[in-house]
């Protein structure tokens, strides 16, 4: 005897709609296209803040006084130098592994050069989070540098989160405009919920894991296309259309045969996503003011054009991302790295609330197999 099989709901596959975890860290209003991180709307982050300052917001639940700003960059900066040891070991890697593989196994080694890294106090998990925070644009810089037989350079305590990575990466101190464009763009991807990484590190975090373990998690999720794969996958796409007469063309092709255009739709707004539109902004601006405006141009024609054709598919974060990291000279396949940078601060936040209330995460399952299957003696087996 056997039972039918029996299908998830539209919202039980992904577990769209379920609540698996209670938060103060940010809030997204799908419906109208915004987002808040600690009650905060990212506009007013975006315009007015800085990484550091968004950091500690994550972290603590309010925005810094000048002390407390001081002190944080003071560690973030004691931090940025990341073991020789560490360094060696991705020196060891084929040149050929992706950044997303380098970064998820020096994120794991990392641990292993912190004397207290399975200590999950609150006091602990703080400073493993500036650590993890201040390491992850040095491992992604000086991956860059290794994998093009350049040498790695030492972090520069003169410089910001934003301007460091891109001092660290391309050997050039970066001007102001540019440095500020990364500060703005790592704002916001800093903290989005309940997303599919988010999620991991807190699975991981209710176990009683460590902080690295969970972001280690977070990291593997992250890689995936489905989540920070796309603002890549934009960049390729632009890359294709090569220019403007082409753009109607191109998008017609790849609708008539079912492409995913990356870039447009979201799991959670209804409305553009709310980066996006800063991101639009700041996408042209850039442009301009580097006498290099093909990709956003493009990118406008191709989201007015999809317009169109979908004109209740939103644009999301990584649509505008994808130009303006171009622009300011990023590798394409550091596009998710960069993704992870910023989101670590976020990913930190949640697994420190985690464990502050936790219970471990044991979500049930809808059974869909057979029943009562007898066992069949090997020799009778078909």
């Amino acid at each position: 005897m056997t039972n039918k099989a029996v299908d998830a709901t539209p919202a039980e596959k992904g577990l769209e709609g379920i609540i698996a975890a209670k938060t103060a860290i940010s809030y997204i209003d799908g419906q109208n296209g915004r987002l808040f991180y600690q009650g905060i709307e990212i506009n007013e982050l975006a315009e007015h803040s800085t990484f550091e300052e968004t950091i500690y917001l994550l972290w603590h639940g309010a925005l810094p006084n000048r002390q407390q700003l001081a002190e944080l960059e003071a560690q973030l900066k004691a931090q940025r130098g990341i073991p020789d040891e560490l360094v060696q070991i991705m020196q060891q890697l084929p040149k050929t592994t992706t950044t997303m593989h380098v970064l998820r196994t020096a994120v794991s080694a990392l641990a292993g050069f912190v004397e207290d890294a399975d200590n999950t106090s609150p006091e602990a998990l703080v400073k493993h989070a500036i650590c993890l925070t201040a390491s992850f644009p040095s491992i992604i810089a000086a991956w860059g540098r290794i994998r093009d037989g350049k040498d790695v350079l030492q972090p520069r305590e003169d410089l910001g989160h934003a301007a460091n990575f891109l001092y660290m990466l391309n050997g050039e101190v970066p001007n102001e405009r540019a440095a500020r464009v990364l500060d703005i763009a790592l704002i916001l991807h800093a903290d989005h919920g309940l997303n599919a990484s988010t999620f991991a590190a807190r699975v991981t975090a209710s176990t009683l894991s460590d902080m690295f373990s969970s972001i280690t998690s977070a990291v593997g999720a992250l890689k995936g296309p489905l989540h920070g794969g796309a603002n890549e996958q934009v960049m390729r796409m632009l890359h294709d259309v090569k220019s403007s007469d082409r753009v109607t063309a191109w998008l017609d092709d790849a609708m008539a045969n079912k492409k995913k255009i990356s870039g447009f739709g979201h799991r959670v707004y209804r409305a553009d996503d709310p980066r996006a539109l800063i991101l639009r902004r700041i996408s042209q601006e850039v442009g301009e003011a580097n006498n290099n405006s093909l990709w956003y141009e493009l990118s406008e024609q191709i989201e007015n054009r999809m317009g169109e054709l979908k004109p209740n598919l939103p644009i999301n974060v990584d649509f505008y991302s994808a130009s303006t990291y171009h622009v300011l000279g990023i590798p394409v396949d550091f596009f998710t790295p960069i993704f992870a940078i910023s989101r670590v601060s976020g990913w930190t936040a949640h697994v420190i609330e985690q464990m502050a209330n936790n219970r471990i995460m044991r979500p049930e399952s809808l059974y869909t197999g057979p029943m009562d299957v007898k066992y069949v003696p090997i020799d009778e087996r078909g």
